[in-house]
């Protein structure tokens, strides 16, 4: 099949990246204008329009308006015949029934497919209230799979994991990368940068984020490197030794000077003085080591790195079947958060299992799977004792909280020693252990100390609102950050996002119950009927 151009038109009146030409088409007769930030305008700096776009066996696989074009990237994906019409088609189809769906392509010089992102309506909307930590996952094409896919997931407030967007990029360069998280960020509300991005170790990715998110806290994945150790180490003669050492060292240590002398012994066991592999991890520590983060925010992401499609793509599956797939994936995954959503709105609480008044308060507020983490903080106090004021500066008191810790070997415990500051004047309270930085709960040891000074309700400050059951019904997210939203007159598309939202939000409420689920499909018919009325009027 042969494409020949009749006409250019070279003025945008559409979102750069973005086929809402269909739905634009319908509520709009003629262009749009509207004022771009400086965001929008770096974004948008390079733009050009393509007839088509050719897969890496010469042939036509589909039409493309727009796209963003990267000189120095000589590289194409690396796709077979058919796919870039199976890619061409599923985003028609995903556009038919998905109005906030947004897609760009990357097109090199000579018309080839370079890079491509996605993103569907339920994940933008997940955006908007999970992007303060965030997993993006190249295994896939680091791995060398037939999909060369990159995933940004984030952890919504049941601790589950959520897709926040999908790339397919030719290849792992610093260029590539940046095309991706630029491309990402235009459908953040507010643009606004997670607080910490979690990645696996790859200098590419490093580079993009350092210049992309220069505020964000860029971490290495833990459970990747301990994942690697069986293959790195696995052929050394005290493996056992050196594995345990290892662990140790990672997740004992409670200070820097303590993780400095187990990495020293177990460096001994290993017996070579320049290991390559971990000679390259400590001149890392600071970006994965757990002493050295614990001024990071992670939201429990760290808790759950498993891939998203995990099982649902293993090295040879190809493009077509992916996209078959991608599907299943995310439908299983929603109807996992709704019903958690049901679990957690639902009358009949988890039974309380101590006369604590923090378990008490925070069994109103914590969605079902969060309350059950914190309960069983609640349930560890028990095992804590002599809690006791080590040195005081004021209103400022660090406490010592002793604790007999359960080894992982048979039911052999030892005591611990935990320090916790008390700002007895801001009710501010941070332990050694930073659970709260890490899981975004407070830990038992703190617990102890707001108990001792006779504090009833945990401070509000450490109840973050995303563990909340009714966070979405309570924050509702705008495109431009904080503040209240101000609408363009002019700007149809913005419109359709935040009808989109807004209906998406009476939606997920509406499952809750029967009775919701009336209520909601009420509102949806006298909504309409107010509508029509409306245009009635306007056109008489």
């Amino acid at each position: 099949m042969r494409w020949r151009v009749l006409e250019v038109a070279l003025e945008h009146n559409h979102l750069l990246g973005s086929k809402l030409h269909k739905s634009i088409k319908k509520i709009n007769g003629g262009s749009t204008k509207r004022k771009v930030s400086s965001t929008d305008g770096e974004v948008r700096k390079i733009k050009l329009y393509r007839a088509l776009v050719i897969d890496s066996g010469g042939q036509t696989g589909l039409s493309a308006r727009e796209v963003k074009t990267f000189p120095e990237l000589p590289n194409q994906l690396n796709l077979k015949k058919g796919d870039a019409q199976a890619i061409y088609n599923y985003f028609c189809r995903m556009q038919l029934t998905n109005p906030s769906f947004f897609y760009s392509m990357d097109l090199n010089d000579e018309g080839h497919l370079r890079n491509v992102f996605w993103i569907d309506a339920r994940s933008r909307a997940s955006c908007s209230y999970f992007v303060d930590s965030i997993f993006v996952d190249n295994s896939y094409l680091s791995g060398k799979y037939e999909i060369p896919l990159v995933t940004f997931v984030g952890t919504n407030h049941h601790g589950q994991s959520v897709l926040l967007g999908c790339g397919l990029l030719s290849g792992e360069t610093t260029e590539s990368y940046l095309w991706l998280f630029k491309t990402w960020l235009h459908c953040i509300p507010g643009r606004m940068s997670p607080q910490t991005i979690i990645t696996d170790r790859c200098k590419f990715l490093e580079k993009a984020i350092a210049q992309m998110f220069p505020k964000s806290h860029h971490c290495f994945s833990l459970v990747h490197i301990m994942r690697r150790i069986p293959e790195k180490l696995g052929g050394l003669g005290n493996y056992d030794a050196i594995r345990k050492a290892f662990g140790k060292a990672v997740y004992d240590s409670m200070k820097v000077i303590e993780f400095e002398a187990a990495w020293g012994y177990m460096i001994q066991l290993v017996g070579v003085s320049d290991h390559e592999w971990l000679r390259s991890l400590y001149e890392d520590r600071l970006k994965w080591v757990p002493v050295y983060l614990k001024d990071a925010y992670f939201a429990g992401i760290g808790e759950n790195l498993h891939p998203f499609f995990d099982k649902y793509i293993h090295k040879q599956t190809p493009l077509k079947e992916f996209l078959d797939k991608y599907e299943l994936a995310l439908h299983k995954k929603h109807k996992e958060e709704t019903l958690a959503d049901i679990e957690s709105r639902s009358a009949s609480a988890l039974a309380l299992r101590s006369r604590c008044s923090f378990e008490l308060q925070l069994s109103k507020v914590y969605t079902r799977e969060l309350f059950k983490k914190f309960q069983f903080e609640v349930e560890e106090m028990y095992s804590c004792f002599n809690t006791m004021q080590i040195h005081v500066d004021g209103p400022i008191v660090i406490f010592l909280v002793k604790e007999r810790v359960l080894l992982g070997e048979g039911n052999r415990r030892e005591v611990r020693d935990y320090e916790v500051l008390y700002n007895r004047s801001g009710s501010e309270v941070r332990c050694i252990c930073s659970r709260f930085n890490f899981s975004g709960y407070l830990c038992r040891h703190a617990l102890c100390v707001l108990n001792f000074n006779g504090v009833e309700e945990v401070p509000g400050r450490y109840v973050l609102s995303r563990w909340r059951k009714d966070y979405k019904r309570m924050y509702v997210p705008s495109d431009h950050g904080s503040g209240e939203a101000v609408v363009d007159a002019t700007d149809r598309v913005e419109w359709l996002n935040r009808l989109h939202r807004s209906a998406l939000r009476i939606v997920e409420e509406g499952l809750g119950s029967v009775e919701g689920y009336d209520a909601a499909l009420q509102a949806f018919e006298e909504s309409l009927n107010r509508v029509h009325e409306v245009e009635e009027r306007v056109n008489v």
